[in-house]
C-alpha cells in the first residue's frame, strides 16, 4: 500500500502533500526536522490521508495535489 497524505502546520497557513508507506513514521519525522523542505514550518498535523494499491497511481495523485488546482481541490474538499 502507498499512502499520499497532507499536513497541515499548526500556524493553518502551510500545508504540504507527499506520499510514503507509513504514514505514522513520516510525520514523526517531518515533526523531528528531518525533512529539509517542512523543517521551518514545525510542527505538523495530519490533515487526511488516502490509500492507494499501486505505487503509480500514488505519485499521480500527489503530484496533482502539489498543482494549482490540486492545492484549490485540497483546501476546498479535503
Amino acid at each position: 500500500m502507498k499512502f499520499v497524505y497532507i499536513l497541515e502546520s499548526l500556524d493553518g497557513e502551510h500545508f504540504y502533500a507527499g506520499s510514503t508507506d507509513d504514514v505514522p513514521a513520516r510525520l514523526t519525522k517531518h515533526n523531528a526536522g528531518e525533512v529539509p523542505h517542512t523543517s521551518k514550518f514545525r510542527p505538523w498535523r495530519l490533515k487526511t490521508y488516502v490509500a492507494f494499491n499501486g505505487a503509480k497511481l500514488a505519485f499521480a495523485f500527489e503530484r496533482y495535489l502539489k498543482s494549482g488546482s490540486g492545492r484549490a481541490f485540497a483546501k476546498k474538499r479535503l
